[in-house]
């Protein structure tokens, strides 16, 4: 009910006017949309994305390790691991359950578990003593850690333990992947990979065949998902949402979705998302109904002023 006491004391009222006003600043600037670009550092050399706690977002660096942690909401960031030498950082994974942060090591064979408070190592893992080996992409089950290598037709299981901590000591298992699985020497091959949420099927993508397959996670057997002649060419990083599979296509700037049937047997692409942002991007996270691509630039000489970034996108 409106009382025509308050007005008769004017610092009630004033009062009053500043608690409005404060509540309407706050209330514009909880709702502002978030940016759809975020500027990583110049050189930063990205390719790795994965979204933690909150609005926490972790981006990683190919030739140096370093991880940069931003914020989804400001698009403000800084450094959480540094530079460090026969270190890389291709896919991300974190586990909210323990607040590690998996990452793939490329050519170094390895994979560098990372406190992501701290930005401390938690662990450094050889998955293959192998130097013909790319650890392209992670992903985490509830019972395991699972990477893909690029140059060899394998997977890599790193079984957890039921809280999703690191056991000690730590195993390493190399799944050959057979079935319909497909190599092709001397190629870039198995590139991202994503699981259901009981983590009983994986799905990995072929980047130079353009193919799709649901793998066994105890026994590394593929299946080939039927796109009815389709291919998804270059699919880099992906993302399972339901039975909606989402499948960046690096060099051709787009993201294709891919409605999947509910045994995972087959799928069909119903369209691509596209920014006027993209620039050659690798992998994506979601957040909410949108999702978030990391601009690697394959396509542009690397130099330590070359600008890099997140690009925003809403999911279809």
């Amino acid at each position: 009910m409106f009382d025509s006491r308050l007005f008769k004391s004017k610092p009630i009222f004033a009062l009053l006017v500043l608690s409005i006003l404060s509540f309407m600043t706050m209330g514009s600037t909880l709702f502002q949309p978030f940016p759809e670009v975020i500027p990583l550092p110049d050189g930063f050399r990205p390719e790795g994305i994965a979204v933690g706690n909150g609005t926490t977002f972790f981006v990683g660096s190919i030739p140096t390790g370093a991880i940069y942690r931003g914020d989804l909401r400001t698009g403000q960031g800084e450094i959480l691991v540094p530079a460090q030498s026969g270190r890389a950082a291709i896919g991300l994974e974190y586990d909210s359950r323990t607040g590690l942060l998996f990452v793939s090591g490329g050519p170094t064979g390895s994979a560098f578990i990372y406190n992501a408070e701290t930005g401390e190592t938690e662990a450094t893992i050889e998955l293959t003593s192998s130097t013909d080996t790319f650890i392209n992409d992670v992903v985490i089950t509830n019972d395991a850690a699972y990477f893909t290598d690029s140059a060899r037709a394998v997977l890599y299981r790193v079984p957890l333990q039921n809280n999703g901590q690191l056991p000690d000591p730590i195993e390493v298992l190399e799944l050959p992947l057979s079935g319909d699985f497909q190599f092709v020497p001397g190629q870039f091959n198995t590139n991202g990979i994503d699981a259901t949420p009981n983590g009983k099927t994986l799905i990995i993508v072929n980047s130079t065949l353009g193919t799709l397959y649901t793998v066994d996670p105890e026994t590394g057997e593929a299946t080939l998902i039927d796109l009815g002649g389709d291919t998804v060419l270059r699919g880099d990083g992906i993302l399972l949402h339901g039975k909606t599979l989402y499948v960046v296509q690096n060099i051709f700037n787009q993201i294709a979705v891919v409605e999947l049937n509910s045994q995972l047997t087959a799928g069909t692409i119903e369209g691509t998302i596209t920014s006027q942002s993209f620039r050659v991007p690798t992998t994506i996270a979601r957040f909410g109904n949108s999702l978030y691509a990391v601009n690697a630039r394959f396509d542009t000489p690397p130099t330590p002023d070359t600008e890099y970034e997140v690009v925003q996108v809403s999911r279809r």
